[in-house]
Order: structure tokens, then C-alpha cells, then sequence
């Protein structure tokens, strides 16, 4: 099997949501599956109960939450917690130990400057032959494109909080 490498990006809602679907899909042909959240701090979120409690996936938070300005005092504790996520990614890219690997919100983490894009171009390009990598977040950058396989890319055309309609337990989180 050839290592298949997938990116969910764009501006639109369900980039997070579609490789969740693939991870639930890997889980039912008992794959083994780590999937590492870069931007996300919530531990009380609707997929991890799911993928912790109920499917026995690997999921893990390295990220702080909502990433502050370059020159914030708190930006460099973000851009650790990125690092030393993605030094984890690297690890299980040659491992064995995965068949599918997600970076949830590694689009955004490198748009952000947690991580730069050549890190993430040379450990994806140096990553296992038969393991399936899927990045998400927004801002995906023109190299990451050309790199993957597949990419979508979400587009919006409505969103209920325009609306004023809150975010949902089950829908947004």
C-alpha cells in the first residue's frame, strides 16, 4: 500500500468533521489510528469522548486553544505546545505503530508560524510508505496542496451563527 496523503481546507465548516468520518471508518476495518489536535484545547468536545471512550482511538490535544498575535506574551507557549505535538507526529510517521495519522488543525498551526510549512513538507515526504496522513485547517499552503493526493477544500455559503444561532453540542462540538 503507498502512503496516501489527504488535505481538508478552506474557509467553510467540516474540515475536522470529514477526517473524523475517515477516522471512523479506518476504526471499522480495525486500523490503528492516532490522531493529534493542534489548535484545540476543549477536553470536553463530542469526538473526544467518542474516539477515547467508546472506539479506543488515540486522540491527543497539543494545542493551547485560540493562537494570539506573534507579539502576544502568550504566543510562545502555543508555538511550543505546536512543537512538541508535531515532534509526536514525526515520531509515529515512523513508527509502525498507525495505519492512519491525523493533524487536526496543522494548516492553521502553520499559517500561524507554530510550525513551519518546510517541517511539516519534510517529515510528511520522509513518513512510512503504507501509512495514511490527512491534514486539516485552514489556510493550507500552495506546497501542502501540491504534495497531497487529495485535497478538498470547504466552502461556505451559509452558517447558522450568522444567524445567531449558538454553536451546538454534537454539531460544532
Amino acid at each position: 500500500m503507498a502512503k496516501n496523503i489527504l488535505i481538508f481546507t478552506g474557509d467553510g465548516k467540516g474540515k475536522s468533521t470529514a477526517a473524523f468520518g475517515m477516522a471512523l471508518r479506518a476504526a471499522g476495518h480495525d486500523q490503528r489510528i492516532l490522531i493529534l489536535q493542534f489548535m484545540k484545547s476543549d477536553d470536553s468536545t463530542g469526538e473526544l469522548v467518542s474516539f477515547r471512550e467508546k472506539l479506543g482511538v488515540d486522540i491527543r490535544m497539543t494545542g493551547l486553544g485560540f493562537v494570539p498575535k506573534p507579539d502576544h506574551p502568550k504566543y510562545p507557549a502555543h508555538r511550543d505546545a505546536a512543537q512538541q505535538g508535531f515532534a509526536t507526529a514525526c515520531q509515529a510517521m515512523h513508527s509502525g505503530d498507525y495505519d492512519l495519522l491525523i493533524l487536526d488543525e496543522i494548516c492553521g498551526a502553520v499559517s500561524c508560524g507554530l510550525i513551519e510549512e518546510t517541517q511539516v513538507l519534510q517529515a510528511v515526504a520522509a513518513a512510512r510508505a503504507d501509512l495514511n496522513i490527512v491534514l486539516t485547517g485552514r489556510n493550507a499552503t500552495a506546497a501542502m496542496v501540491e504534495m497531497a493526493d487529495t485535497v478538498t477544500e470547504m466552502v461556505p455559503h451559509k452558517h447558522a451563527l450568522e444567524s445567531g444561532i449558538p454553536a451546538r453540542e454534537g454539531i460544532e462540538f
